[in-house]
């Protein structure tokens, strides 16, 4: 059965689902509070869980025209630089999983979706839309804005973020804790750095209290820059709070001058606290689910926050197309997801103590260390379970 699917929020997750959702034949309205269409200004990693759902959904070609592609990725310590290979990609990525590992200036994956979005449907998008509540019954459910206008459809779907207002309206106000941390983050023009720092090699820096993360992107011309350090004076939630290349350098004095001489080259850094939430465990009801970071955000430590956005998408759209009844799509939906987003939730929230062990404040104890947590074994139980995931082969619940 087709319906009429209200979406709320133009991310990246809610844009897949559009796009996955329209390609079945099903009415797609998307609700994006913002009057014109961007993304924030950040890298993000996909490996082949999602670059496979991009495929599927017609825009992989699309996709690697603004794309990086990695190498490898590597571990390097904080002070001296000693660098450690992680594991392989490029090719072996598509040898071994089936799809390519890709690092991607986010506007420029948000650009392409939006294109494929008003190809199918140009008036799919609703914009300076921002959502003041929903009723829903069991014939429907109403969307509210804020401007007065309403919206009817069969289903309602919140992709709006960690601050989500779907997710209030179902559940109330979340109650998130402050993990310790706080990250910088940064675009570089690649032509502002040496070349040794530009190489399509995923690189991060491991150090007592901190790390340091770094990679290549739009085709190379771009390399961006993460930095989390464990601070208790910054709780402010928003990737949009604008810091000093100043103030960030002094995060990370005494790291090796190759961190120094990336944070001297950010013509603007941003800053945001890193806040912590309790996996859920439900986020359907009725006619109502809750997709990508309003279900389930997680701290970036495992570099798969957008994948799994982009995997809900590309799941919300096979459950409709494979369960009669749209109420019994959406528990589906939430059933086949929440174990593996609680998973990588968890995992993110474990990755930060690695990244900060106070084991790698020395040479000695940071070679042992390493050694022993980025060691092949342990590289791939962290992250093969990952890379392996197709959306479309798991078999569903019940």
């Amino acid at each position: 059965m087709k319906q009429k699917i209200l979406i709320a929020g133009a991310g990246l997750g809610g844009l897949v689902a559009a796009l996955a959702l329209l390609r079945d034949g099903h009415e797609v309205q998307v609700f994006e509070q913002a009057a014109t269409l961007g993304e924030v200004g950040a890298g993000l990693q996909l490996s082949a869980n999602a670059t496979r759902v991009l495929s599927l959904i017609g825009i992989d070609d699309a996709v690697r025209a603004v794309a990086s592609v990695p190498a490898g990725k590597q571990v390097r310590l904080w002070n001296t630089g000693q660098t450690w290979k992680l594991f392989d990609l490029g090719q072996q990525s598509i040898a071994e999983y089936g799809h390519p590992y890709y690092t991607l200036y986010r506007p420029d994956l948000h650009a392409v979706l939006v294109d494929a979005v008003r190809a199918l449907a140009p008036q799919a998008l609703v914009l300076g839309a921002k959502v003041a509540g929903f009723e829903s019954s069991e014939s429907g459910v109403t969307l509210a804005l804020e401007d007065g206008r309403s919206f009817s459809g069969d289903l309602l779907v919140g992709a709006d973020g960690v601050h989500s207002r779907v997710r209030q309206g179902l559940f109330g106000q979340d109650a998130p804790s402050f993990s310790g941390c706080m990250a910088w983050r940064g675009v570089i023009q690649a032509t502002d750095l040496p070349e040794h720092l530009r190489a399509p090699i995923g690189t991060n820096w491991v150090g007592p209290g901190g790390h340091v993360i770094h990679y290549a992107l739009r085709r190379g011309e771009l390399v961006n820059f993460v930095g989390v350090v464990e601070r208790s004076d910054w709780k402010v939630e928003s990737w949009t709070a604008a810091g000093s290349t100043e103030e960030c350098a002094r995060d990370f004095a005494g790291w090796n001058e190759d961190v120094q001489t990336l944070i001297r080259s950010i013509r603007q850094p941003y800053k945001w606290a890193l806040m912590v939430r309790e996996p859920m465990q439900q986020w359907s009801r009725g006619r109502v689910t809750l997709l990508g970071d309003a279900a389930h955000p997680t701290l970036p430590f495992l570099a798969q926050g957008a994948c799994m956005a982009i995997e809900d998408g590309a799941m919300l759209a096979r459950c409709l197309r494979e369960t009669p009844d749209p109420q019994h799509a959406l528990r589906r939906f939430q059933d086949a997801r929440v174990e593996r987003t609680t998973r990588i939730v968890q995992g993110s929230a474990a990755n930060t103590k690695r990244f900060h062990n106070p084991a790698l404040a020395s040479a000695e104890g940071a070679v042992e260390y390493v050694d022993r947590e980025w060691n092949e074994a342990r590289v791939r139980e962290r992250y093969h379970w990952l890379f392996d995931y197709q959306v479309d082969q798991v078999e569903l619940p019940a």
